[in-house]
Formats: structure tokens, C-alpha cells, sequence
């Protein structure tokens, strides 16, 4: 029996499950609690092939660039762009905290709070500097880091990888085949995963409702609206006018990417539409070399939805405990979250981690507060997941456009189709690859001119 022709639709399936997940949820509790597996197996699926695919990207897209001075270029706006959104994003949550004050006539306190159930967190939130940062990104060996799936570690194995293929050609160029034929076979088997979706969705839906409930909210819904309030206005002051200046409309590549947004609305989870972002971002004309250094680097250093909740959560936690902060303990706050707000993973709880780390060496604010956080947090993640892929997706487009690797004809007529193709698809791939073709070749033939 052939479905008809909408519910044939990743984003329509998607959308079903999450109805059904909540439905269950809602009035079979018991058993959507139970159903939590289905979306870690999901997630688990995917993050599988994560190390894969963005080494199977980079070491093509490095050698597709022109030299190393290039590449060095490319990175470093990137960090730079990175840092800048954060620090947007720090000062969205500041302001929002400190106008609409979620956290002020609780009288919390600490003393009485449940610190044990933040031990799951607080194991994974020692503090660390940027020389321990960077010395982590180093795997043990070549093969750890496709066995931790990391992305950073993987990254750093690409880039090197690329160099040593640039740096003598022809012995490179079977080895660059095999990855590229390597790369069609991980897209392959990436589609038959992202089949699973709509179970994925189902399950984490179900979960979420089953074991928190609406009604788990009460007092704390305060919170939950100004973090959602302070996310938009993110996206809506700060990415949209960026995108217009860009040369496109952020509505229109939100529409444009609605499967993987709903996945992550569903997971609460970044990591299970990155294989699908670097498809559909060369799909639009950006050039694969930056898609695959900008994208995967975005994941660990550009979470925008992170940098929004470390600040608001912070000042809730410092208004409901009445904790007074004084400006230059609240600068000193920022600069610690510039840090603590990289490198946490795009997973659910990541943000709870990445807050205790900063609480752990800010001595004025209580860690305990951060208990009263642990039971809105899964409804929470899902705005932090989004903004942060929005932002990484403009990233990409960003960088791309300053580099001369975005083809904005294609890119304008790509956004401007109603029903794009699914990504992992084979229309869409190969689509990707010419858009990537003719950005390196246009770019070729304007240096040989």
C-alpha cells in the first residue's frame, strides 16, 4: 500500500509522531515515559555516523579550496563571526533577565534545595581553561576519534589529513576517490537512518510529556517564557538583519530546513541533523570546503542557545535565591560564560552541564540553585537546540559570502522553491555536488582571470 502524496514527507511524518507522542504522553503517562529508548536509539543512530561524514566532507572540501592561507582565512572569520553571536547571544539573555526578572519573590533557599540530583551533571562540569580545551581536541590516536565521536578531534584529523593530500597530489588522488565514493555510501546509509525520524520523534514526545507533564511547570513557566521570548528576539533582531544583509530571508531558510528543525524540535537534540545541514548547505551553493569547516566547528563553538540560557538561568537563579550582583561580578560572569558556552555538546542536558561549570567558579551564585532548573530542563533544551542550529546555518552562509564561495543566483533560487528535496536523497546530493563544482569553478576562473 503506496502512502499518499503528503504523508510521504519527512516533515509530515515528523509532525504526526510528535502529535502522537504527546498524545500518548499526556494520557498513557506510564507508558510514554517508558518510550525514551526509541528516541536514544535515534540519536545514537545518528551520532554513529557523524565522525563518518564530516571527515568524509572536510578532506574533499580542503583540497577543493585553494591553499592553506585560504583555509586559515576561512577559519578564523569563523571564530571570530562565532564569538560575536555569542557574545549577542550572552547579552540577549542578560537583558532579558534583568527586565523581565523570572526569578524575583521566589525567596529560594538554597539550604533547603536538593543539590544530589545535579551529580549527574556536575561530574562533566569541571572547570577548564582554553589550554585544557585545546589540548582536548588532540585524540589519544587516529582512530579514537571516530571511536568517541567527537566532532572537534575529527575535524582536526580532516584538516590534516587534507593538507597531506594537497601537499603531494598525485599520490593523493586514489586516496581523494575512495573518500568521495566512501562519502556517497555514508550519505546512502545516513537516508536509511533519517527513515527512523518519526519513531525518534515519537519516542523523545512521549517521554518528555510522560515524565514531566505540563502541569510539572507551575511556577517556573515564568522562566521558560523569557528564555523563548529572549531566543526569538535573537533570531529575529540579530540573524534575521544579518541574513537581509546577506542577500537573503531567514523565513525563507527556515522553511527551507523545517525537517531538520522539526527533528530538533522533537530530539532536543543539535547532533542528529548535522549530516543533513552539510548536504542541504552545499545544496544551496556554499562551497563544500567551508560547509565542512564551518559547520562542524559551529557545533562546539557557536551555540547561541547555550550562551542565551547560561545568562538568564544565572540571574534567575541569583533573583529567586536573592543573591544581589553587582556590574562587575556580572562582567566577570560574562567572560566565564564566553568559555563555558564552548564545546558543550548539542545534546539534551548539555546546557545544564555547561551552567554548572560556570557556577562552579563563580563563588557568589549557588550550584544548588541549579536544581531548579533540572525539571524544566528538557522543555528548555528544545529553544537552546534550535537557535543554535539556526545560527550555525547562517553561519555557514555568512562565511561563505565573505569567502566568494556562495553561489547567490543558486542560492536565491534555491530558497525560493516551495518543496525542496529530502536530504540524504539522491537528487539532492548529486544537486550539492554540481552547486559545489560550480562555486570552485566560478571561483577558479575569476583568480585565472
Amino acid at each position: 500500500m503506496r502512502l499518499a502524496r503528503p504523508l510521504r514527507s519527512l516533515y509530515v511524518q515528523v509532525l504526526l509522531a510528535m502529535v502522537l507522542g504527546v498524545t500518548l504522553g499526556h494520557f498513557w503517562p506510564s507508558a510514554g515515559a517508558m518510550l525514551k529508548p526509541l528516541s536514544d536509539a535515534f540519536v545514537g543512530l545518528v551520532r554513529m555516523m557523524i565522525a563518518p561524514i564530516v571527515f568524509c566532507t572536510i578532506v574533499p572540501g580542503i583540497t577543493s579550496l585553494a591553499n592553506g592561507k585560504t583555509i586559515g582565512r576561512t577559519i578564523v572569520r569563523a571564530l571570530v563571526l562565532f564569538y560575536l553571536l555569542t557574545a549577542a547571544g550572552l547579552a540577549f539573555g542578560l537583558v532579558t533577565a534583568l527586565v523581565l526578572r523570572p526569578g524575583a519573590g521566589m525567596h529560594i533557599d538554597v539550604h533547603h534545595l536538593d543539590s544530589s540530583i545535579l551529580a549527574p551533571y556536575t561530574k562533566h562540569a569541571q572547570p577548564h581553561g582554553l589550554v585544557a580545551f585545546a589540548l582536548g581536541v588532540i585524540p589519544d590516536t587516529t582512530f579514537s576519534a571516530f571511536e568517541k565521536g567527537e566532532v572537534l578531534p575529527v575535524l582536526l584529523l580532516s584538516l590534516l589529513f587534507g593538507f597531506s593530500l594537497n601537499a603531494n597530489p598525485r599520490a593523493g588522488k586514489p586516496v581523494l576517490a575512495l573518500i568521495e565514493s566512501l562519502a556517497g555510501i555514508v550519505f546512502r546509509i545516513l537516508a536509511m537512518i533519517m527513515r527512523l525520524a518519526p519513531l525518534g520523534a515519537f519516542g523523545a514526545m512521549a517521554f518528555t510529556v510522560g515524565r514531566f507533564g505540563i502541569g510539572s511547570v507551575g511556577s517556573l513557566a515564568m522562566l521558560m517564557a523569557s528564555f523563548y521570548a529572549a531566543c526569538g528576539l535573537f533570531v529575529a533582531l540579530v540573524l534575521a538583519p544579518l541574513a537581509r544583509l546577506h542577500g537573503f530571508a531567514l523565513w525563507r531558510l527556515l522553511r527551507y530546513l523545517r525537517e531538520e528543525l522539526l527533528i530538533v524540535l522533537a530530539t532536543s537534540s543539535t547532533e542528529p541533523v548535522l549530516p543533513r545541514l552539510i548536504v542541504k548547505l552545499e545544496a544551496l551553493g556554499c562551497d563544500k570546503g567551508v560547509v565542512g569547516l564551518v559547520l562542524p566547528a559551529g557545533y562546539s563553538f557557536n551555540l547561541d542557545g547555550t550562551a542565551i540560557y547560561l545568562t538568564l538561568a544565572s540571574l534567575f537563579i541569583a533573583q529567586a535565591c536573592d543573591v544581589p550582583l553587582s556590574a562587575q561580578q556580572i562582567a566577570t560572569m560574562l567572560a566565564v560564560m564566553l568559555l563555558t558556552s564552548k564545546g558543550a555538546a548539542g545534546v539534551s542536558g548539555s546546557g545544564l552541564v555547561a551552567l554548572v561549570a560556570t557556577l562552579v567558579v563563580m563563588p557568589d551564585l549557588p550550584v544548588a540553585g541549579v536544581a531548579l532548573l533540572v525539571g524544566i530542563d528538557r522543555f528548555m533544551s528544545e529553544a537552546r537546540a534550535l537557535t543554535s542550529v539556526i545560527s550555525n546555518a547562517c553561519a555557514v552562509i555568512f562565511v561563505s559570502s565573505w569567502e566568494g564561495a556562495c553561489d547567490r543566483p543558486h542560492l536565491a533560487r534555491m530558497l525560493s522553491v516551495a518543496e525542496p528535496r529530502e536530504a540524504g536523497e539522491p537528487g539532492e546530493t548529486e544537486g550539492a555536488d554540481r552547486a559545489g563544482h560550480a562555486a570552485r569553478k566560478n571561483r577558479d576562473d575569476g583568480k585565472a582571470a
